[in-house]
Formats: C-alpha cells, structure tokens, sequence
C-alpha cells in the first residue's frame, strides 16, 4: 500500500463514525426545508424536480400523463394483429398528453423509419471494442459516437434563440430513438448470435422491428412493445432519467445526456435488479428439487430464505401496492406462457410471498414490482444472457427521458445547480440548529 493510500485509509475510518452518528442522532432535525438524513441519504424524497410526462403515485403506481398503465395500454392504437400499442404512438403521447390518432401514429411511424439509418462508423466503433466487452458498454458507447450528428449541437453554434432549443432536442431525440432498436439489436447478435446481424424490416414497426433483429418470432413483438413502454419512464428522480435531466440542463444535447444516463442506468442499484432476480429465481427452483410448486411448498422455501437475507423482486421505495407494472406483465403471461414451470413458480411466489413478508414484518410494501418477473420473460423468449438486460431497460427508458429534456428545453429549465455543505455544518446543525450563516448559504 503507498503511504497515500494508507492515510486515505486512516482518514476514512476516522470520518465514518461522524457521518453514522449524523444519521444515527440526527437525522430528523432540519437543514433549511429538508432534514439531515434526506442530504446524507441521497435526496431521498426531496421535492424538487418537476415533471409532466410522469407521476409515481404510491396508491396507483405509475402514471403516464396522469393515465395509469391499463388506461395508457388502452388509449393507443395497437399494432395490427398485436395486443399492444405502437410505441411510436406512446412517444407521440408522452410529447403532447393527447392519445394520438391511428393516422398521427402511423405519421410518427413513417418518420422514425425515414431516420433510423445507423451510420456504418457506429458499427465501426462497435467491433472495435473487445468482444467480453459489457453489452451496457457498447450500447452507451453507440449512443454517444453519434453525438457528431447532433441538430442541437449544430444550432447552438450558429446561434439559435432559446425560446428554439426544443426543436432541435426534439430532432435528435426522434434521430436517437429511431436508430436504438438496431443498435440494440446488434449488440445482441454480435456478441451473443455468432456475430449474425440480421437486417431491418422497413414494413415493421419500431418494437416489432427490433424483435425481427433479434431473431426471435412471434408474440416477442409484443413482448417489446409492451417492455418498453413499461421501463420508459418513472418519474426524474431515478438515478437514469435524473442523469439524463441533470446532463441536458447544462445544455449538453440528448446524446451526450442520454449516453450518460445509460452509464447510470448500468449500476447494480439500479438497473440490475430484473438479472438479479432471475438469478435468485432460477436458484429457489433448484432448491425445490422438481417438487411441484404448491402454496405450501413455497411458503416452506420463503421462510427459509428469509432467514439468510430478502425475497427479491419485493419491496419498493415509493408503491405500497403491487406494481401495475408487474401486474402487466403477468397478465402477458397468463396468456402466453401459463404452463411455464419458471412461471408457475414465479406465480405461487406472488401468491405466497406477500403473506410471509407481512408475517414475518420484513417489509414496508410486500408486494411485487417490476423486475419480479421481467427477466423471466425474456429468458422464455430465448434471451438468456442476462447481461443483455439493462439494454432493453435502456431503450425502453430512453423514451420517456427524451420526452423530459425535450420539455425542459421548451420551459427554459435551468442548470440544475444544488448547493452542498460540509459534515462540519452538518454537525452544527445538528448540535446547535439553525445558524444564521448556514441559513443564508
């Protein structure tokens, strides 16, 4: 160890002790409007961003332009033959808060397909990069090798008014997403599918076409359409849609915010969660040895597993519901993969789980969320390399932030700039209260 490292290391074992104490003492007391344990605890539920696009309400889960998901489903034109909406109808609808028509859908259709060429120095940069490189990696790479090709960038050179900036985020937010399907897509192949890229189908749809690239049939059409407008947005705060706010509010264009919120979204706190769960999954049925998965077996196998840690997949910060989120995806499920023996199982969890958590009082919020099952599709549709993912969380996601950034540049929204203070004022706070100095900081 260099004598650096040694210090760093005896100064953090001196400082741990005053941030525990902070919030071990002090969390409670306030500093401003907010208290001690919201600063250290990472803004948790501070009020201070705003958006239209959604709303995570606790009781009803996720709104989209104040329309649960059963209502944004039900809005949207669907795709022929399909039991789900055009994307490009969603995104149409995130943008204005109007359901679009079938014509304006199909209009937003059209124009995503006259965009989505991907220029062959992506594909370049792509297999440039070692092939165990992290497919995340590649897919934010991808997305920020484009930023040359950024409207926005172009037009804030030459000069444009602010009162403009919207239009040209809009630009490259339809330029991006209409090429994230083929990227996506061929990071797959490349990696996973001996490097077999398969071409675009001009007479599909956005989702639909991304399933035709990923080389897999029917319904996983619509196993995307409805993939991506369930990850597509989930309020700002979010470590992903937050990265992708905070980076565009310094007028960095959607490339460069949406790379970087990508890089975000690659976090194990964040958007690993659906692997993690599979994992866990695929371990509690080997532990259940073939038996049959009947209530009392699983309740057996839950207690157990409670007493070495938690039941993935349960639990959320904000719902204190089942996640409408996983509810659709079971709903898929019932219909398409009923008989699946990972889905059974999966399916007396959810039956079982709730009841044991509140028995047990392991939990504020029992129930389900998103990424309780998620992976469990996939994984029957054949996409079982679980680092693959976070990139469809990733386009689907990139959706709803473009829609935001767009929107902060239409409202003029500043450079999100908050201010900071040290563990010192902290202490301060916390043993004398509010000070007029620290007040007026």
């Amino acid at each position: 160890m260099t004598k650096l490292k040694e210090l760093l290391a005896k100064k953090i074992e001196e400082h741990r002790p005053r941030t525990q104490s902070l919030l071990k003492n002090h969390a409670g007391k306030k500093v401003g409007e907010v208290t001690i344990g919201q600063v250290i605890g990472g803004a948790r539920g501070i009020r201070s961003l705003v958006t239209d696009v959604s709303y995570l309400d606790a009781a009803e889960g996720i709104r989209f332009r104040d329309k649960t998901i059963p209502e944004t489903f039900a809005c949207l034109p669907k795709v022929p033959g399909s039991d789900y909406p055009y994307v490009e109808g969603f995104w149409h609808f995130l943008l204005t808060g109007e359901p679009p028509t079938k014509d304006q859908t199909l209009e937003v259709v059209d124009d995503w397909k006259s965009r989505s060429q991907v220029p062959q120095y992506v594909y370049d940069v792509l297999r440039a990069m070692p092939r165990d490189t992290h497919p995340m990696t590649m897919f934010s790479a991808a997305i920020l090798s484009m930023q040359r090709e950024s409207v926005f960038a172009q037009r804030y050179r030459e000069g444009v008014k602010k009162d403009q900036y919207w239009d040209s985020m809009y630009e490259d937010s339809c330029n991006i997403l209409a090429k994230l399907p083929t990227v996506g897509a061929y990071i797959y192949r490349m990696k996973f599918k001996g490097d077999a890229p398969i071409a675009p189908d001009p007479k599909l749809d956005w989702a639909g076409n991304f399933a035709h690239m990923m080389g897999i049939g029917k319904p996983y059409d619509d196993v995307s359409r409805m993939y991506f407008i369930l990850h597509s947005d989930h309020e700002s705060g979010n470590v992903s849609a937050h990265t992708v706010h905070l980076v565009a509010s310094a007028l960095s264009d959607p490339y460069y915010a949406l790379s970087a919120g990508i890089n975000g979204l690659a976090g194990p706190l964040h958007g690993l969660a659906n692997e993690e769960v599979l994992r866990w999954i695929q371990k509690f049925m080997a532990g259940l040895g073939g038996k049959e998965p009947t209530e009392g077996v699983i309740r057996e196998a839950l207690l157990e597993t409670l007493k070495t840690g938690v039941i993935p997949g349960y639990g959320h910060a904000v719902l204190r519901k089942t996640d409408p989120r996983y509810m659709a995806q079971r709903e898929f499920c019932l219909k398409n993969l009923p008989d699946y023996p990972m889905f059974k199982v999966v399916s007396q969890i959810f039956n079982v789980a709730p009841k044991v958590l509140m028995e047990q009082g392991k939990a504020k919020n029992p129930w389900p969320n998103v990424d309780a099952q998620s992976g469990v599709i996939q994984w029957y549709y054949g996409v079982t390399e679980y680092s693959f993912y976070t990139v469809l969380f990733g386009i689907g996601r990139a959706i709803g932030t473009l829609a935001n950034i767009t929107w902060d540049r239409a409202l003029g929204y500043a450079i999100e700039r908050p201010k900071s203070l040290t563990t010192s004022m902290l202490e301060e706070y916390a043993e004398k209260g509010k000070s007029d100095k620290l007040a007026d900081d």
